[in-house]
């Protein structure tokens, strides 16, 4: 990944311990508050992409990316620990796994998400990848506050039967049942969607049909999917032309 530059950000892989370090400390301040390192043994195995300030260097957003052959390693990503995952596994195409994705609380530029984004696919573009996918997060775990939202996502962004990831983990909102009969205030929901989320789901994404309540990290989260052909082309040569 050719790093991107603009008049006020620039990308590029961590490429030590410290710049890993910073990582997780922006991932320990977004996710849990306060100063500490939020690690786990999946950092050894990813990349690390770094959002910076151009003239400072302040890092601003970060992600990591675990690179998987094909569906039959599905079970060594993050997600796999909360959603059974098993119809994935017939995947036959590369698959990156983006996860901890997080800027820095107070900064509301859209060019923060867009340059990220700008990055992300390019790696996808080197790399072959044809299937992207992670864990959108909901700040916080009352599943309420995010009705719309859910509703909207059981009425239009559904995983195809083929790949739909099944029920795993202990605590899940099951909001594609539980929503059936409601129908989404399209304003609430596009307010209340993760922006993440958001540009999965412009680019033809998809999630699962429950929400797993994350306590830890203090999150409700749906499994995601981007099946990367699904791209619309106008929408794929906007990111890739992102820096």
């Amino acid at each position: 990944m050719a790093g991107f530059l603009t008049a006020r950000y620039k990308t590029r892989f961590a490429d030590c311990t410290a710049d890993i370090e910073a990582a997780q400390r922006l991932r320990h301040l977004c996710f849990r508050g306060g100063d500490g390192l939020d690690a786990d043994d999946f950092d050894n195995a990813c990349a690390h992409v770094l959002v910076e300030e151009a003239a400072s260097g302040r890092l601003v957003c970060c992600f990591r990316l675990l690179p998987l052959k094909n569906g039959a390693e599905i079970h060594q990503s993050y997600a796999a620990q909360f959603y059974n995952l098993s119809n994935l596994e017939s995947f036959d195409g590369p698959m990156v796994e983006m996860g901890r994705f997080c800027i820095l609380p107070g900064l509301v530029d859209p060019d923060i998400l867009r340059i990220a984004w700008g990055a992300m696919a390019r790696y996808v573009e080197d790399n072959g990848v044809e299937l992207l996918f992670g864990c959108s997060s909901f700040k916080g775990t009352e599943a309420e506050a995010y009705d719309d939202a859910f509703a909207l996502l059981k009425e239009r962004h559904l995983a195809p039967k083929r790949w739909l990831p099944r029920v795993k983990a202990p605590r899940v909102f099951r909001f594609a049942s539980r929503l059936r009969l409601r129908k989404p205030n399209l304003k609430l929901a596009q307010k209340r969607m993760p922006p993440l989320l958001r540009t999965y789901l412009v680019m033809g994404g998809w999630v699962s049909d429950h929400a797993v309540v994350d306590a830890d990290l203090n999150t409700l989260h749906v499994f995601t999917g981007l099946e990367i052909r699904a791209v619309p082309p106008a929408r794929r040569r906007l990111l890739m032309g992102a820096g």
